[in-house]
Order: structure tokens, then C-alpha cells, then sequence
């Protein structure tokens, strides 16, 4: 099987393409440094030659509101546009569990957007939805952090270690079409002022965690069911402490 992974050389992008290489599939690993540039189209046609799945993992490089928006437009319309043209039969993308009830956020509401290009192309498809990444942890710190204090939502967070993302990511590019949306998340639940704070200690990192319900998470305000999901995920196995002692010795 041919599959072409759309930011195949990012976080989750590499290890997708790794897991799909040892079992003899032809990858193809597109980004803009491989060749292949959604947003002006550079490369697509060829890289989608003979392809049966395509795995968006690409991702805005700007987090303004504007830019994600057009980012997402019109990478998915250019993406989707060569997949017809080339018949592609499966479309999978990553998105994130919350993004239609986070919607005060412009990174949620381009990745809402993205979804919606993906359900009107009549290309079949499956939207992967993943609670926050373990390695995003120290970005979620910096977000909120004035001085030596950090002040974040005590909403609930269910985070995935990046290697249970990828897995999951290969198994749905071996599966059939859902012509839906499916839901990954991590084995543990935690409070987000409290992992982080804990993540950060663990870190050495001396900054002080205060939890503030009216803390914004990317211009979002938090609630217990915002970034958790209860609609029977595919649950991960790495844990908070298994991922981080994995993380410390590199």
C-alpha cells in the first residue's frame, strides 16, 4: 500500500511513518523540506501517484488567529483537491478532542474548519481526535506563565504520549474508511494546573503553578469535559511516569 503522510517529518509525522515502514508499506514522508507544500500545491501531484491513503498530520505555523484560519483552508482545499484528482481512497487527519467546544479560539475554530472541508469532499474519510500531547506540556507552561508563576485552568486533561499517537495513526490508515470521527486519549485523567505542576517539578523547573478558572488555554476559557473525552476513546497505554522517565533519558 502506498501512503503519503502530509507533515511526515514532525513529532508524530516520523514515528507514523516509521510503524508503517516496518510493516512493508510504501511511505512517502511529505513536507515542505521533502518537496511537498500543501500550501502552494509544490509537489502534491506527484506525491500522490498511485497513493490509496493519505495522513494529514500538518500543522499551522502560526497560532494567530488569521493565519491558523488560513492555514487550514486552504492547505485542506489544495490537499483535498489533489486527492480527487488522483483517487485517493482514504483521507485521515488529526485533530484534537475538544475542537468544536472550543471554539473562542482561532486554532480551534481553523481546525474546525479543516473538518468540515474533509466531511464536504466526498473523499472517504476518518478524523482521528487526540486529547494533548505529553510533549506539549512545557508549551502549555510558557502559555501561561508571568514572571516565575504559571497560572492555568484546573479543567480536567486525559494527555497521550506522542508513540500511543502513532500508533493509533497507523492502525487507521490500515482500517477501512469510518466516514467519521474517532477519539484517542491518554490512561490517566489529571487536573491541568496540577500535571503541569507536577511535570515541572519533576523538571526541576522552579516556577509556581496557581490554579485560575478563568486561565485561558489558547484564548479558550476551560471546563471538566472541554479537552477529556468521555465518547469511548482508544485509550493509550504510557502513563505520565512511564512517558516521562522515556523522555529524561533522551
Amino acid at each position: 500500500m502506498k501512503i503519503v503522510i502530509i507533515g511526515g517529518t514532525g513529532l508524530i509525522g516520523s514515528k507514523t511513518v516509521e510503524r508503517l515502514r516496518r510493516q512493508g508499506h510504501e511511505v512517502i514522508a511529505a513536507s515542505p523540506n521533502t518537496g511537498v507544500n500543501t500550501m502552494t500545491g509544490e509537489g502534491l501531484a506527484a506525491a500522490l501517484v498511485g497513493c490509496d491513503v493519505v495522513i494529514d498530520l500538518a500543522n499551522s505555523p502560526s497560532f494567530e488567529d488569521k493565519a491558523v484560519m488560513d492555514f487550514f483552508e486552504t492547505s485542506g482545499h489544495n490537499l483535498l483537491q489533489a486527492e480527487r484528482e488522483a483517487g485517493v481512497k482514504h483521507h485521515i487527519a488529526l485533530s484534537v478532542v475538544g475542537t468544536e467546544r472550543l471554539q473562542e479560539s482561532g486554532y480551534f475554530r481553523g481546525k474546525l474548519a479543516q473538518e468540515r472541508l474533509i466531511k464536504a469532499s466526498g473523499i472517504p474519510y476518518t478524523i482521528v481526535h487526540s486529547t494533548q500531547f505529553m510533549e506539549f506540556l512545557g508549551g502549555i507552561a510558557q502559555s501561561g506563565t508571568v514572571g516565575e508563576t504559571v497560572r492555568l485552568s484546573p479543567a480536567n486533561v486525559q494527555p497521550i504520549a506522542s508513540d500511543d499517537v502513532a500508533d493509533a495513526m497507523a492502525k487507521v490508515a490500515l482500517a477501512p474508511p469510518s466516514n467519521g470521527t474517532i477519539e484517542i486519549a491518554g490512561p490517566e485523567r489529571f487536573r491541568l494546573n496540577e500535571l503541569v505542576s507536577r511535570y515541572l517539578k519533576v523538571s526541576g523547573d522552579a516556577r509556581k503553578v496557581e490554579a485560575d478558572p478563568e486561565a485561558r488555554y489558547f484564548g479558550a476559557r476551560l471546563d471538566d469535559r472541554s479537552l477529556v473525552s468521555d465518547d469511548e476513546p482508544s485509550l493509550g497505554h504510557i502513563t505520565f511516569e512511564k512517558w516521562f522517565e522515556t523522555a529524561a533519558r533522551k
